[in-house]
């Protein structure tokens, strides 16, 4: 068992720097094709692997079933495109921790204890000093990390409704690709405009493979070996992975001042999955294929909305399969 749970330690942290060194490798082809170039070649990485996946039967979708499944899709490629034009204005770490807030905000105001009003008291001045009006201080950025979040946010209720509706990663799979689909045209037209080089597309599907297939294989061998709520409070830490590889391997500096908020925020989040109502120290259960955004889960990203609940126990209503 102790070896299980390290093994598990072990590929969660691999996991989660895997999809912030993607990030970071995704923003190396930024000054040649953009990131919209980068998106829609992350998009048509991610589509191929998820559709070789989930192999979904895609006649079999209803009228009714195609609607969320389609709000799913414009929620991927919005997500995105906001989060790595972020990435480019203000760097790694500060974008990631502002898309972060998306399933942090869903966590909390979906529940009525005074342990996460607590959380939310303290994860909103940390927001406030993250946003601080600097001379420096790129709005758009922010913006487009807000509307990131706003995105995350939106995936997560989504999801519900396409998990309910459709079996096994078919949702998510079709999700991926008419989102791959749609991304076509603007990277046929980002391409011919800002021609790429070699490296700058091998920057690109690097970033798709590290940042969705990789992840993705790893939080489910991972989820086999620890429990659910575990994997959960792990997978906050990634606000401060990324902004370590952003320093690492981009050299974006951030000031004390923006730390201690990552780090409040990150805590904020930890804390209402450890003490939340399901929380419980339960043995790891079968993971089927699930979900994948940002080459994760959506057990990865709040637990409370995942296909396994935080106390380890399958659910119906909320199961993809």
């Amino acid at each position: 068992m102790r070896r299980n749970r390290l093994a598990g330690v072990a590929m969660m942290l691999g996991s989660g720097l895997s999809t912030q060194i993607g990030a970071s490798v995704a923003a190396l082809a930024f000054p040649v094709i953009g990131p919209a170039g980068v998106v829609a070649i992350r998009q048509w990485v991610a589509a191929l692997v998820l559709f070789a996946v989930g192999r979904p039967r895609v006649r079999a979708i209803t009228a009714r079933q195609w609607r969320p499944v389609i709000g799913l899709a414009m929620v991927f490629a919005v997500m995105n495109l906001s989060l790595y034009t972020s990435i480019d204005r203000i760097g790694l770490g500060l974008a990631v921790t502002l898309e972060f807030l998306g399933p942090l905000s869903v966590a909390l105001l979906a529940s009525r204890r005074a342990l996460d009003l607590i959380c939310a008291l303290a994860a909103a001045p940390a927001v406030i000093l993250l946003t601080r009006p600097q001379a420096t201080t790129d709005y758009l950025g922010i913006g487009l990390g807000l509307l990131a979040a706003v995105c995350w946010a939106f995936y997560i209720l989504l999801n519900r409704t396409v998990g309910r509706e459709l079996p096994g990663a078919t949702g998510s799979a079709v999700a991926a690709g008419l989102s791959g689909l749609a991304y076509v045209p603007v990277g046929v037209v980002v391409l011919l405009h800002h021609p790429p080089t070699i490296a700058a597309v091998s920057y690109a599907l690097v970033a798709g493979l590290m940042s969705s297939a990789v992840p993705f294989l790893l939080d489910l061998l991972t989820l086999r070996r620890v429990p659910a709520q575990f994997f959960g409070v792990f997978m906050s830490v990634n606000p401060v992975l990324a902004a370590l590889v952003g320093l690492v391997v981009l050299h974006q500096r951030l000031e004390l001042l923006d730390w201690v908020a990552i780090l409040v925020i990150v805590s904020a989040n930890a804390v209402a999955i450890s003490f939340g109502r399901d929380a419980a120290d339960h043995k790891p259960v079968p993971v089927e294929p699930c979900d994948v955004l940002h080459g994760a889960p959506e057990l990865a990203m709040t637990p409370a909305f995942g296909k396994v609940s935080a106390d380890g126990e399958q659910r119906a209503s909320r199961a993809t399969k």
